[in-house]
């Protein structure tokens, strides 16, 4: 008798990239001023307070989330760093839960590339099934990664002395 096997299909963690017309030094140089946040980050509305250390392993933005006048206080901390290369974060927004956000800039002829990835770690978000989840995740960080690109790509470089 054979034995028969079941094969899950699992959903993946979907990546969302953009391109952009800028060095990977110009997108970390967003990344390290943490009261730019806010402007970046779709679903944070305001930034409360940057640590002094940001954006060093264990720092935290503490943001809000929502509209007035209802607006959640909650933090996103920084899991690991490597600049011009990678930045990883856990974003809190309690009730809804948790999530872990990985940024990875990778340098190109005309610029470079910036991919994302995220998805609930824990809370009330994980109950949403992972294809409707990642969908709606997508969605927002194909709108984060074009925010980030308005202040990378207009960045100006180093002033020179006259």
């Amino acid at each position: 008798m054979e034995s028969s096997s079941i094969k899950l299909k699992v959903a993946s963690v979907k990546k969302t990239s953009l391109k952009m017309t800028c060095e990977p030094a110009d997108v970390f140089a967003v990344f390290a001023d943490g009261w730019l946040f806010g402007l970046w980050v779709v679903g944070s509305s305001r930034i409360r307070e940057v640590d002094q250390s940001w954006p060093a392993v264990g720092s935290r933005v503490h943001h809000s989330v929502g509209s007035w006048p209802f607006l959640l206080d909650d933090t996103t901390s920084v899991l690991s760093y490597s600049p011009n290369s990678r930045l990883e974060l856990q974003a809190r927004a309690w009730p809804a839960g948790e999530a872990k956000v990985e940024i990875n800039v990778t340098p190109d002829l005309h610029g470079c590339t910036v991919t994302m990835t995220e998805d609930a770690t824990s809370g009330p978000a994980l109950l949403v099934p992972m294809p409707v989840r990642q969908a709606m995740i997508h969605w927002r960080n194909t709108e984060t990664l074009q925010r980030l690109a308005y202040l990378a790509e207009r960045r100006e470089g180093p002033q020179q002395a006259s």
